[in-house]
């Protein structure tokens, strides 16, 4: 629920590979750091896990409404760490994660958690803190596949992006 310093500051450039300048620098996470974020969603997941489906629709939208108002912020982000043209950055990229929400919010308000099977109950339940790990391509698509899910189900996260293409993430953490 709030932004901390590392408990080992060191940083990294982040390289734009198009013409190979820095474009920012970010801050790199020690396990220190990782055990940190991990105390943190465990100590969230009993009262997020309790979420009705409604606050979590709720909680996606305005996650997919912020990221439509800062599309264009997305759509750059991922122009300069990827070294992607615009419009590849914009259409093949940005889009498919606003996609990947909308459609989690979908399945999300239709879903059925629990329902009779013969003289069982079936139930899912969220199972806990949910570690990810995104690869380089595709930063902001692999991000919110993995994560929307996750949220959708009642679980909280803990994801780690590519130190490579690490800035898209941040729209999701804002």
């Amino acid at each position: 629920g709030k932004w901390i310093d590392p408990v080992k500051p060191e940083t990294i450039d982040v390289i734009n590979p198009a013409n190979e300048e820095p474009t920012g620098q970010i801050s790199m996470g020690s396990a220190a750091d990782v055990d940190l974020a991990v105390a943190a969603a465990k100590k969230a997941f009993p009262s997020y896990s309790r979420f009705s489906v409604k606050e979590r629709v709720e909680l996606l939208t305005s996650v997919r409404e912020e990221y439509k108002r800062r599309y264009d912020d997305v759509a750059h982000a991922i122009m300069i760490e990827m070294g992607a043209p615009i419009n590849l950055a914009k259409g093949g990229q940005a889009s498919v994660g606003l996609g990947h929400l909308k459609t989690a919010i979908r399945v999300l308000s239709e879903f059925t958690f629990e329902y009779p099977h013969g003289n069982y109950t079936i139930r899912r339940e969220p199972i806990g803190v949910c570690a990810q790990v995104t690869p380089w391509n595709y930063p902001m698509m692999m991000a919110v596949w993995k994560w929307a899910p996750a949220i959708a189900a009642g679980n909280t996260v803990v994801l780690k992006p590519s130190d490579t293409t690490p800035v898209t993430t941040l729209f999701m953490a804002q």
